[in-house]
C-alpha cells in the first residue's frame, strides 16, 4: 500500500496521487468489507488502509500535509472509495471533514497538541449542534449527546456541534467543538438496517470542560489555515461528500447488476441470459444515463463555487442551496439505481453476502441523512422563487 507523506499542489498531480492512493487500499477495502458489517465498525485493516494512504488528508491543509483538494477532485476521490466498499467511503468522508475543518479554524496552540508528534490525527465527528456548552474561565463547560459518530470507535478526537444559549455570555451562538474521544462515552447503539460498518454510534459528554483554543465559531468563513476550500461555508464544505459517496453506491450496484445480468438467466424454461432481454437493457441503459448526468451536474455546481472561493468570497445562499439539492438529486437517483439492480438481481440478491442488497441499505440509510433531506428542494425553489426569507437550510 502507498504511503503518501505529502502531496503535489497542482490539481492534475493531486488527482493522480489521490486515486493512485485509492488504488493502492482497494484489496484491503475489499478483504475487510465482511468483517466491517459482521462487527458494526470499520476494520481495523480499512481504518489503517485510509490513514496510512494520505486518503483522510483529502480536505486537510496543505500547510499541516494535507491535499487540500477542490470539490471536484474530492467528489472523484470518494465516489471511487465508496464503489469499493460504501462503509469505508462513508468513514473517509465523516474522518476528512472532519480533521479537514479543525486543522484549517483551530488556533495554534490547539493544532499543536492535535497534531502530536506533526502527525494528523484520526478523527470522526457529529456535525449537528447537540450539544450545550456554557462559558467558563479558560473555555467552555459542555453537555451533549451526538448520534451518528461515524468512524468514533477508531478516533483520537472527536468534534461536535454545540450552542451557546442566549442569555449566557456571547449567546446565542452556534460553535464546534474538538474533545479527546477519551474524554466522551461512546454509546453501543449501532444496530441498524443500512450503512452497518460505519460504526456510527452515538457519543456523549457530560459536564466536560473544552478549553476555549478547542472550539470555533462555525459562521467563520476565513480560515486560519489553508485556501479557497475553507471559504465554501455550511453546507458547502460537505455537500459533495455525500453526492461521492452516492455516485460510489450506485455505480457499484450497477456493476453488480451488469455481471448479473451477464451470467444470469431467469424463469424455470428459459435458457436466455437476463442481458438479452431488452427490459433489463433499458434499465441498465437509463441507469448508467441518470448516474451521469447527475455527475455531470455536480460538476458543474460545484465548479461555480470553487470559482467562487477562488475569487475571494463564499458562494451565495443560492448557490449553496444548490449545492445541498444537487446532493439531494444525486441521493434519490442512486437510490432508484440501486432498487432497481436489486429488483433484477433476482432471489439471490436476498443474501447477506449479496453486494445488491447492500447496496439497497446503504443508500437508504444515506437518504436519511438531514443534509440530504427533500427540503433541499424547497429551499433551492425558494432561491427560485426569489423569495426574500429563502433559507440555504431549514
Amino acid at each position: 500500500m502507498a504511503t503518501l507523506t505529502s502531496f503535489p499542489t497542482d490539481t492534475v498531480g493531486k488527482r493522480r496521487a489521490l486515486m493512485d492512493a485509492v488504488e493502492s487500499v482497494r484489496a484491503t477495502l475489499e478483504a475487510s468489507a465482511a468483517e466491517s458489517e459482521e462487527t458494526a465498525t470499520l476494520s481495523r485493516a480499512s481504518v489503517d488502509a485510509l490513514y496510512d494512504s494520505g486518503l483522510l488528508r483529502v480536505k486537510l491543509p496543505h500547510v499541516l500535509g494535507g491535499a487540500e483538494a477542490d470539490p471536484v477532485t474530492q467528489l472523484d476521490v470518494l465516489e471511487a472509495v465508496s464503489r469499493i466498499d460504501p462503509a469505508a467511503g462513508w468513514c473517509l468522508m465523516i474522518g476528512a471533514a472532519s480533521l479537514g475543518g479543525s486543522a484549517a479554524f483551530l488556533p495554534d496552540d490547539a493544532i499543536d497538541e492535535l497534531f502530536e508528534g506533526g502527525k494528523p490525527p484520526r478523527t470522526a465527528g457529529a456535525f449537528a449542534p447537540y450539544g450545550t456548552a456554557i462559558p467558563v474561565d479558560g473555555g467552555y463547560r459542555v453537555n451533549g449527546r451526538w448520534p451518528f459518530g461515524s468512524g468514533v470507535r477508531h478516533s483520537q478526537w472527536v468534534s461536535a456541534g454545540a450552542r451557546i444559549p442566549a442569555g449566557e455570555p456571547g449567546g446565542p451562538l452556534q460553535l464546534r467543538m474538538v474533545m479527546p474521544t477519551a474524554s466522551v462515552t461512546i454509546h453501543d447503539n449501532w444496530q441498524v438496517m443500512g450503512l452497518r460498518g460505519t460504526g456510527s454510534c452515538d457519543f456523549s459528554v457530560d459536564d466536560l470542560f473544552v478549553p476555549a483554543r478547542f472550539a470555533w465559531d462555525v459562521s467563520l468563513t476565513e480560515p486560519r489555515r489553508g485556501g479557497p476550500l475553507y471559504r465554501l461555508g455550511r453546507p458547502g464544505f460537505v455537500t459533495n461528500e455525500h453526492s461521492a459517496f452516492a455516485l460510489g453506491v450506485g455505480r457499484r450496484a450497477l456493476d453488480a447488476f451488469g455481471e448479473v445480468s451477464a451470467s444470469k438467466t431467469r424463469g424455470y424454461n428459459s435458457a436466455n441470459l437476463l442481458a438479452h432481454r431488452p427490459v433489463l437493457q433499458r434499465a441498465l441503459g437509463e441507469s448508467d444515463m441518470r448516474l451521469r448526468a447527475a455527475r455531470a451536474l455536480n460538476v458543474e455546481i460545484l465548479s461555480d463555487a470553487w470559482d467562487a472561493v477562488c475569487a475571494g468570497h463564499t458562494p451565495e445562499p443560492a448557490l449553496q442551496a444548490q449545492m445541498r439539492a444537487v446532493a439531494t438529486h444525486t441521493t434519490d437517483v442512486a437510490a432508484d439505481v440501486a432498487t432497481q439492480a436489486f429488483r433484477y438481481g433476482g432471489g439471490s440478491a436476498l443474501f447477506t453476502t449479496n453486494i445488491l442488497q447492500q447496496c439497497l441499505r446503504d443508500i437508504n440509510a444515506a437518504a436519511q441523512h438531514q443534509m440530504v433531506s427533500d427540503t433541499a428542494y424547497e429551499n433551492h425553489g425558494q432561491f427560485l422563487l426569489g423569495l426574500p426569507d429563502a433559507r440555504v437550510m431549514e
